[in-house]
């Protein structure tokens, strides 16, 4: 496996009383690791979860988008264990308008129903703004993934809208939930938060 294309150097570090975030390392990817990606429960609310993912495939595809500089992903990190037990990745990123989506996800379950994902997600949010200058983060989710939809709204998101119908879940239409956080340096007024 090859080793990071490019050392991503934070300015600040990204802490919180429970979380810590740092760039994602190969040694991440263990056994642990993997397995969260052919968890079919923990899988059914992503839009990519069909591909089968090996520790190289994963890597490569980090390591392209971090060296392209249009996506990083970070370790979640449990201080208390010292544990990688998610990951969040920035990207797409568009430099042009200097927005991007961020993906957050706590593979690991026995960290489930701590509100982790809450502050991995606000972790997320400054680490956007303060390191990366986005003006604009969005995302999507299907309507039946409440969780990840309180999540993100609990750490500062707001609902812009919802496509309708936009995905087919067991031959049934599920709509798609869009939202958004607004850096308050571009934004002052919140943008409609």
């Amino acid at each position: 496996m090859e080793t990071f294309p490019h050392t991503l150097q934070l300015r600040h570090a990204y802490e919180s009383e429970n979380l810590l975030l740092r760039p994602l390392q190969p040694t991440d990817l263990d056994e642990h690791f993997l397995s969260w990606f052919q968890d079919e429960d923990l899988m059914r609310f992503y839009t990519n979860s069909r591909q089968q993912h090996t520790r190289e495939s994963l890597w490569q595809n980090i390591s392209q988008g971090a060296a392209a500089g249009t996506s990083h992903t970070f370790a979640i990190v449990e201080r208390a264990v010292g544990q990688c037990i998610g990951t969040i990745k920035l990207g797409p990123i568009n430099h042009d308008h200097r927005i991007s989506d961020l993906v957050v996800l706590i593979g690991d379950r026995r960290f489930h129903g701590r509100g982790l994902a809450v502050e991995a997600i606000r972790l997320g949010n400054a680490l956007a703004f303060e390191e990366f200058d986005i003006r604009k983060l969005f995302g999507g989710m299907f309507e039946t993934n409440q969780s990840s939809y309180k999540a993100y709204t609990r750490a500062g998101w707001v609902e812009e809208g919802r496509l309708k119908g936009h995905y087919l879940v067991d031959g049934q239409p599920v709509d798609r939930l869009l939202v958004a956080c607004f850096n308050p340096r571009y934004f002052p007024e919140g943008a409609g938060q």
